[in-house]
């Protein structure tokens, strides 16, 4: 492998890690856990594998460890750090037992169905430490939901003597981590499953999984776009820029992006939807910044919009569900030859009101919200161009405001394979080695049906928490494909949470003036205050007195 001078720097850098996993450990079992909603339902579906206590890791003394071979999957979407839990996952199993072995299922769930792995030896290893992306073994979307798919992982599991699986996903991997765990328990497999938080997004997170792995970096590198294009404007000053990112579910990269850059608007999804908002009003609303700002000279400015804000439009999130429905049972909408003859087809099954909505939308909008679902039956926001829209439509609204005297010239931009497989920050690095370890350590605990967490990250390394946390307890029931089915709840921005708060005191200021700032890339060596710093919601989430220092607003 051809590396820069970074990759090679890079490869040098030795993880930090919590003191309780730096030598031997001991496992510390608490109480018993309970599922975060319909606890009734979701106990019935995992009878195996529900109620099962969380477990912590502390220094001490382990007893005799057991010959562990053990897979590893990378499922679903891209996020900087999936190497080094990789890293520290094979660090940690020959640390226990030199003749542990680690194997790695190519192309994500797809391997595990076709046998196809590979030897994650220590030459392999060593030379993907510290760097970005999944390409060590590939990653892959494949849904394993079906009694046969499941009987042939136990094969193909058992053939190549492998006792214990590591699924590195988002919510939906993890949702299918639980259901591995819980057949493999009543199925006698002997297949322990062990899960590990992965998503740029920031929506798998609750009270002990703190973040997921990937966010730090992702947010990062976006900011320093925004920050880059932000210093355009304000040297050109003739341009506002529309800039679209990733965050289908919820709006955590839109508004640590705004917290690390301060630009003119910044609209958070969960706000709209809380205040139900329209898509006009929130037009008048970027359009009154555009006036005040045009007012004072400033014909240019940003606006941060999140990739899922279609789906949390009240009338417009009610139209995408019935149309998820029609889509999964009706086949033949499909065949039908024109886009017109599909249009009328939805328009003629949908209630009245989201038929008069569907009716009101412009051609190509209305074509996007019925292109092809992705693999769990959700629509695909990346490929709706909600930040064109609304240029147009701010600039449709402008044009025909005669108190308007100023100029209006927008460019759109959309963020998101850029910061998916960067380089992971010290803070992802470390992160994502530690959980790595610390499933690693599950294992040989015996545990399954467990994700890795690790808490306490706003804080010194040394003095993070290492454990498991059951899945069940993150799960509840939500509609998908038409069907009710168990998942782990999604986090949504807590409009009452300190991160949101802190954006709120401050975004009347942000929009009338141009104080930006500029982030610059990211940066691996020098002083631990620059380097080593966690994310700024990770740092107000855990900054209790924050709350009494607040402006009310």
């Amino acid at each position: 492998m051809i590396k820069s001078p970074l990759q090679k720097a890079r490869s040098k850098y030795i993880p930090k890690l919590p003191k309780s996993l730096e030598e031997n450990v001991a496992l510390i079992t608490g109480e018993a856990s309970e599922a975060i909603a319909d606890k009734a339902a979701i106990k019935q579906m995992f009878p195996n594998t529900y109620g099962l206590p969380l477990v912590t890791f502390e220094a001490g003394d382990i007893s005799e460890n057991q010959i562990l071979n053990v897979g590893v999957v990378l499922s679903g979407g891209q996020a900087p750090g999936g190497h080094n839990v990789i890293s520290g996952l094979f660090d940690r199993l020959k640390k226990l037992n030199n003749r542990n072995q680690l194997f790695g299922f190519i192309g994500g769930p797809d391997g595990l169905l076709n046998n196809s792995f590979i030897d994650l030896h220590s030459e392999i290893v060593s030379e993907y430490r510290n760097t970005g992306g999944f390409d060590i073994i590939g990653s892959g979307r494949t849904k394993i939901e079906d009694e046969a798919s499941y009987d042939k992982v136990i094969a193909n599991c058992l053939k190549n003597n492998i006792n214990a699986l590591v699924i590195v996903g988002g919510d939906d991997s993890n949702t299918n981590a639980c259901v591995l765990a819980e057949y493999f328990q009543e199925k006698k497999a002997g297949i322990q499953v062990i899960g590990c938080p992965k998503t740029i997004d920031g929506d798998l997170k609750n009270s002990f999984i703190e973040t997921s792995f990937g966010f730090d970096t992702a947010c990062k590198v976006y900011s320093e776009l925004i920050g880059n294009i932000q210093r355009d404007a304000n040297s050109a000053k003739k341009y506002w820029h529309f800039i679209k990112l990733m965050g289908r579910s919820a709006s955590h990269i839109s508004l640590e992006c705004a917290l690390k850059t301060q630009p003119n608007i910044a609209i958070i999804s969960e706000e709209i939807e809380k205040y139900k908002l329209t898509l006009n009003k929130i037009v008048g609303q970027i359009a009154e910044v555009v006036k005040k700002r045009a007012n004072k000279g400033e014909n240019f400015g940003t606006v941060l919009i999140p990739e899922g804000l279609v789906e949390f439009m009240p009338s417009i999130k009610k139209l995408i569900s019935e149309l998820n429905d029609i889509l999964a049972s009706k086949p033949e909408y499909n065949k039908l030859p024109t886009s017109q003859e599909k249009r009328d087809f939805i328009t003629g099954l949908l209630s009245e009101e989201s038929a008069k909505v569907y009716s009101s939308l412009p051609d190509s909008f209305a074509k996007q919200l019925t292109l092809d679902r992705d693999p769990h039956g959700n629509v695909q926001v990346s490929k709706i161009e909600t930040e064109k829209l609304l240029i147009d439509m701010v600039t449709d609204r402008l044009d025909k405001d005669q108190s308007f005297h100023g100029k209006f010239n927008a460019q759109n931009h959309f963020f998101g394979y850029e910061g998916r497989c960067a380089a992971p920050s010290n803070f992802d690095a470390d992160y994502c080695y530690s959980l790595g370890c610390t499933a690693a350590l599950l294992i040989n605990s015996g545990k399954t049906g467990y994700m890795a967490f690790i808490k306490n990250t706003s804080g010194n390394s040394d003095k993070w928490l290492a454990g498991g946390v059951p899945i069940t307890m993150m799960m509840n029931m939500e509609r998908r494909n038409g069907h009710e089915k168990p998942v782990i709840q999604k986090a949504l921005v807590d409009l009452k949470g300190n991160p949101f708060l802190m954006f709120r005191s401050k975004r009347k200021e942000w929009a009338t003036n141009s104080d930006y700032i500029y982030p610059g890339p990211i940066q691996y060596f020098g002083p631990s205050e620059v380097c080593d710093a966690p994310s700024e919601t990770l740092l107000l989430e855990q900054e209790s007195s924050f709350q009494d220092e607040l402006v009310t607003v």
